[in-house]
């Protein structure tokens, strides 16, 4: 029994240890490597990854993920001392796109 998003994952961790490794010899940030990696990958580049509603669905599971993870790092007093900036931004992203 085959399972599609498995070899999707498996070509995507392949493809970003590849390019991951041509950006760090040429000195290029890793997030402009897994930028060229999702392109390469995806169906307007390479066509490699087959199931891309399933893989979006991962993506953003690790979204929150990382997230929750920053989060973590955050003291509830740290928080409160920048509160105006937070409850600025949180309108500002609110506001952005009205229903």
């Amino acid at each position: 029994m085959e399972i599609p998003i498995f070899n999707d994952i498996i070509i995507i961790f392949a493809l970003a240890v590849f390019v991951l490794f041509l950006c760090h010899k040429l000195k290029i940030p890793s997030i402009v490597g897994f930028l060229l990696t999702g392109i390469l990958a995806g169906p307007h580049g390479l066509a490699l990854v087959k199931s891309v509603e399933q893989v979006e669905i991962i993506a953003e599971l690790g979204v929150v993920l990382l997230l929750f993870s920053i989060g973590l790092e955050f003291s509830f007093k740290s928080l409160m001392e920048i509160k105006k900036t937070v409850l600025f931004l949180c309108y500002c992203s609110l506001n952005r796109y009205p229903d």
